[in-house]
């Protein structure tokens, strides 16, 4: 502890700088944030919409499914239109129209180009120039704009009620039919929409740059990348290229302290007494895989509705079950097995760490476990009867579906689960304890692995700091909190300090250096990508100070990953530190997969959308998932799959393995995840990409382009990585299973040693 006392120093500022900054800013948020009118009226003073109606319209978002099914400041999903980009197309050309018809006796596209220039001018100052009195609360919209907003809300009512002339539309958006059907909530549903919509186009008084930093690119409104936007995106780059290089410049010239210990002559696992608790988290493991295959499952019928809109293949399974639900429920689960798998490892370890089991430990997990099951189901249910329009507005926010991607789950679930991980942080401190209060070698990694679990168990409260009629800025900067903070930052913190404990209880590396590894690692992490949380902000109705800090430090986060390719080859080198580690040699694979992952799919492609001028044309679109797949599964989930491993390992005892199912399944969801993304996702959001800087944001969402064969070709593509990688999972889920059955263990003694050394079987 002595030793690290500079480290901790580290950490600690590094935490209170990094908060501060988070805070400080948020505030800007809070501040700055586009106003919600009290009343929106023409030019005679008729009211078109208020403020109420503007909230219930973001209600009925919410109960539609919300950002998984479109997206709105180009958050969330993306076969749909982004609807406040969609809006302002659709309101610039109908003002064109309307111009051109009245002004000139002809369609837009009919007239002169001297004529069409003058009427893009007048477009473009109509729209970007703000009526909004802050003093009254009142929007002024002119006569000739509210005749727009009248077309294109009939346009929306249309689509999302069921109108038979949109029906292919909604096939090409993946839209259920009758997605709204009560006449109130589909006019106020426009409201919202439109309220978006203006917040991208209204420019700030005193500025010529829109709430929503002139996002998205619209060419008819003169919406283009900022001065900001280009100059923080030469900082990032900049101070990525300066972390790079400080970093390979320190790990050159700095002495070599950090030598592996030699390997134990047996394995020391081996020897850890598996107390009731520690066997309960059995169940936890089972979960995991089921959870998991239902995940994988709900994604490929997910990624199948990209073609076929509302059926699976001639199947119409999306009047039961539809885009928004599917894609829902397989962002749920995905978030619901990779934290149960986290959580079983924490309890697993817990005792282990301590040295001794607390009493009721196992009763507390075992009910744990059954809270879990309750939350789990109880709002994939609720979420189902919301999109399907089943719940009122209010019962629908608290049961139902917030509407906000990844934490979709109903009020009162969410609630419930932050219930859970309280009750999985006590058991974790009662269990922790002791070691706690020893002073030796492993303290360092056990109050990091102590805080880690409390700060998962606590950050998740950041959700209820929002609620269904909240600012849509301000909600997403408290969204961001748990899913860049709670996922991203204290998730990777836990899995540092777990991996360090089991490697240092192996005897692959000294306690004291892993632990001041664990220290460094976590604050040069954190460092980035805590203040980094706003690089998801940049285009939510913040101001240019949340672009600055968000490019900044997001840039940083990526430093710590070009470590990776070293971490991933000593991993490697310790399964063949000693006889005894071939054991351990596939959930050791997993780990290289995860290191893996994280320079690719963490780093190379998340830094591909993170600087400003990048994310300003590519937010919302397919190059999004591509970062989201390879770092979600690619590092969580593959982590997940090597921490559930390493504890069925242990509990499996000295039996060997038959380990053939496990090495085609680690390959096959590798390759798999590849495929997907090299045949289909990343060409398609290039080609987005593409269509965005020509023609604007609009059209690459649009249904004239997702549609056009090549790219419905490409969707098509995505086929074969998802068979190979299903396949991998039901090799998976037939090992775990065999584990129960039997099936999994080698049979003949003699298969068994040349698994597991003499030395290991006597340990």
């Amino acid at each position: 502890m002595t030793n690290h006392k500079r480290l901790w120093w580290l950490l600690g500022a590094t935490l209170l700088v990094s908060f501060t900054l988070l805070g400080f800013f948020g505030r800007e948020v809070y501040r700055q944030a586009p106003p919600l009118p009290e009343t929106v009226v023409d030019a005679d003073g008729h009211p078109l919409m208020t403020r109420g109606s503007i909230l219930d319209g973001q209600q009925v978002w919410q109960s539609t499914g919300g950002q998984q099914m479109g997206s709105i400041w180009g958050h969330g999903a993306y076969q749909a239109p982004d609807w406040s980009a969609d809006w302002l197309h659709r309101e610039a050309t109908a003002l064109l129209e309307l111009w051109a018809r009245r002004d000139h006796g002809a369609a837009f596209a009919a007239i002169g180009a001297e004529q069409q220039a003058g009427l893009r001018e007048r477009v473009r100052r109509e729209l970007r120039t703000n009526t909004y009195d802050p003093a009254t609360g009142v929007l002024t919209v002119g006569a000739d704009r509210a005749a727009a907003i009248a077309t294109v809300a009939s346009h929306y009512a249309d689509l999302y009620g069921g109108a038979p002339a949109l029906r292919e539309l909604r096939e090409d958006y993946a839209m259920h039919e009758n997605a709204v059907v009560d006449p109130a909530r589909l006019e106020a549903l426009t409201h919202f929409f439109f309220w978006t919509s203006w917040a991208c186009a209204a420019e700030r008084p005193g500025s010529t740059i829109t709430y929503t930093n002139n996002w998205p690119h619209e060419p008819l409104i003169g919406n283009r990348p900022t001065g900001a936007n280009v100059l923080w995106s030469i900082v990032s780059v900049v101070l990525l290229l300066a972390g790079i290089g400080a970093l390979v410049w320190w790990k050159a010239f700095r002495g070599g302290d950090d030598e592996p210990a030699p390997a134990p002559a047996a394995d020391p696992l081996s020897l850890l007494v598996v107390t009731p608790s520690m066997r309960a988290t059995a169940k936890y493991l089972g979960v995991v895989i089921a959870v998991f295959g239902v995940q994988v499952i709900l994604g490929a019928l997910t990624a199948h509705y990209t073609v076929e809109g509302q059926h699976f293949f001639g199947l119409p399974l999306a009047k039961w079950l539809p885009y928004a639900l599917t894609r829902t429920w397989h962002l749920q689960t995905a978030v619901f097995w990779i934290a149960t798998a986290f959580l079983a490892t924490g309890l697993f370890l817990a005792p282990a760490v301590g040295g001794r089991e607390p009493r009721f430990q196992r009763l507390g997990v075992n009910v744990l476990f059954g809270a879990l099951l309750l939350v789990v189901a109880g709002s994939l249910t609720g979420e189902f009867f919301s999109i399907h329009q089943k719940l009122g507005l209010d019962a629908g926010f608290w049961f139902g579906h917030q509407g906000y991607e990844y934490l979709d789950l109903g009020r009162a679930w969410q609630i419930a689960l932050f219930t859970g991980l309280v009750l999985w942080l006590g058991l974790m401190l009662r269990g922790l304890w002791p070691a706690l209060t020893r002073r030796d070698d492993h303290r360092t990694i056990v109050l990091m692995f102590t805080g880690a679990s409390a700060a998962i168990g606590l950050m998740y409260a950041a959700g209820f700091f929002f609620g269904a009629r909240t600012h849509l800025s301000v909600m997403e900067y408290w969204r961001w909190w748990v899913v860049h903070l709670w996922v991203e930052g204290f998730f990777e913190v836990f899995a540092t300090a777990a991996l360090a404990f089991v490697f240092a209880r192996m005897g692959l590396v000294r306690p004291k250096h892993a632990g001041g590894a664990v220290v460094a690692s976590s604050a040069l992490f954190l460092l980035g990508g805590i203040p980094g949380t706003f690089h998801h902000l940049y285009f939510s109705g913040t101001p240019t100070s949340i672009m600055a800090i968000g490019a900044t430090f997001s840039a940083l986060e990526v430093v710590p990953l070009v470590l990776i390719g070293i971490e991933a080859f000593q991993t490697y080198r310790m399964q063949r530190a000693a006889a005894w580690m071939r054991r351990y040699r596939w959930p050791l694979r997993f780990f290289i997969g995860v290191a893996f992952w994280n320079l690719v799919g963490a780093g190379l492609f998340g830094f591909m959308i993170n600087p400003p001028v990048a994310l300003y044309y590519m937010q919302g679109l397919n190059t999004t998932p591509v970062h989201a797949h390879t770092a979600l599964f690619g590092v969580y989930g593959l982590l997940s799959l090597g921490l559930v491993l390493t504890v069925a390992r242990v509990l499996g005892g000295r039996r060997a393995w038959n380990e053939r199912p496990l090495g085609y399944a680690f390959w096959a969801m590798n390759v798999g995840l590849s495929l997907m993304v090299v045949l289909s996702l990343l060409p398609i959001g290039l080609a987005q990409a593409w269509a965005s800087v020509e023609h604007g944001l609009w059209y690459a969402r649009s249904a004239d382009f997702l549609q056009q064969p090549v790219l419905q070709a490409l969707r098509w593509a995505r086929l074969a990585g998802d068979v190979v990688f299903l396949s991998g999972v039901a090799a998976l889920a037939w090992f775990m299973l065999g584990l129960l059955t039997g099936h999994s263990y080698r049979r003949s003694p003699a298969a068994a040693k040349a698994v597991l050394p003499q030395d290991a079987v006597s340990a």
